[in-house]
């Protein structure tokens, strides 16, 4: 679960890890009041849960606050990775001499926490990886073991700091390590730590994703505002419909709509669909047992997806039987109807009482069905992926 910048700089303060003097503004007629108080150059920052934000126009400067309102005024009207910018966080602007990258990750494949330093900040650290990895220092630590001073004295001669400030620096790893630790994370980044010409160490920027799974550990986050949200951004519309119905659902960026039954031949639906060469526009569970007003909702969803071509939707009848799943269907088709070609496949509990219904509803209105192609456990599920594919790159 990512944070907000302004979040993680709360915690970083918390830590006592240095930051620049903030606010944080709705509107840009706070903007303009902010920005009289500051009564200095600032530096608007818009406040997303993606990346990119700088290369988007995300990041403005006012050096007074009328020129604050109107790069403001900007910023609200932008999209940052297809997100709304619903509020700006307002710095003082730095002036700075250097720029550093701290961050600490995990090595899952090792169960290692890992630091990363580079004496070059204010870029994506995988380039820099990629380019020249002997620029990178890394220091492992098992998931108990304790960071000591000395560790943050490597670190600070690594980054070439001048001796009067390397427990300065060293403090600053340590403080990161720490809070990584407290707060069960899955990344932190400081993302430049600058150097300003005051001959200060600033976090200009912070990075910050936790693992949800163990929020409950944390009640003080609440307190401070911060509750579970998506992984790595912000909800989509859909996403945000799809929660308010109690469906699990995330959006992806392909085009061809999953509807599934349960989330395990949920995920074995997208990657038949991947196997053949397409590209799943999102995931989805329909829950045990769901209800037809379930069903029909997750369609809604698919079908008004403008980014969907067409329809993949297969259902294993175990504890949701398949004639519960062929009701939800119906439902939609009479009450929504389908704007998009759609093939699926039943099989499993009362696969044949499915089938049937469908063929009774569709002699009763062959209209409604017009879009719609549906199989028993006689078509293999691979037929039925390959199709799904075919009528999505016929739809271009």
């Amino acid at each position: 679960m990512r944070l907000y910048e302004h979040e993680g700089k709360d915690l970083f303060s918390k830590y006592k890890i240095p930051v620049p003097q903030g606010r944080l503004a709705k509107s840009a007629e706070e903007v303009f009041e902010l920005a009289g108080e500051f009564n200095k150059p600032i530096v608007l920052k818009s406040q997303v849960l993606t990346g990119g934000r700088g290369k988007a126009g995300g990041v403005k400067f006012g050096s007074d606050p009328q020129e604050a309102k109107s790069e403001a005024e900007g910023l609200f009207d932008l999209k940052v990775g297809g997100f709304p910018v619903e509020k700006i966080l307002i710095e003082e602007k730095l002036k700075i001499e250097k720029e550093l990258y701290l961050g600490i990750t995990l090595d899952r494949a090792n169960y290692k926490i890992v630091i990363l330093v580079c004496a070059e900040g204010g870029v994506e650290i995988e380039e820099v990886a990629r380019r020249d990895p002997q620029k990178i220092l890394k220091l492992s630590f098992d998931i108990d073991e304790k960071f000591y001073q000395f560790q943050g004295l490597v670190i600070a001669k690594w980054l070439e700091v001048n001796s009067p400030q390397l427990r300065e620096v060293g403090a600053i790893a340590g403080n990161l390590f720490r809070l990584f630790k407290d707060y069960d994370a899955k990344l932190m980044e400081i993302n430049p730590l600058v150097l300003t010409s005051d001959g200060k160490y600033i976090a200009a920027d912070s990075r910050i994703s936790l693992d949800d799974d163990a929020l409950f550990r944390h009640p003080d986050l609440k307190e401070m505002g911060i509750e579970k949200r998506h992984e790595e951004g912000e909800l989509t519309p859909r996403e945000i419909q799809a929660r308010e119905r109690d469906i699990p659902y995330l959006d992806l960026e392909g085009d061809i709509g999953m509807f599934p039954g349960g989330a395990g031949f949920g995920i074995m639906g997208n990657d038949f669909i991947s196997y053949f060469d397409g590209k799943p526009a999102n995931f989805m569970d329909s829950g045990g047992g769901p209800t037809p007003e379930r069903l029909a909702n997750m369609l809604v969803l698919l079908d008004e997806n403008p980014k969907v071509k067409a329809i993949f939707a297969a259902r294993f009848g175990g504890i949701s039987r398949c004639d519960d799943f062929a009701k939800g269907v119906i439902k939609f088709l009479k009450e929504h109807g389908l704007s998009k070609p759609m093939v699926m496949r039943m099989t499993g509990n009362m696969w044949q009482e499915g089938v049937r219904m469908f063929e009774e509803a569709r002699k009763e209105n062959p209209k409604l069905f017009e879009k719609l192609e549906f199989h028993g456990i006689e078509v293999p599920i691979e037929e039925i992926a390959k199709k799904a594919v075919e009528l999505a790159k016929e739809a271009g």
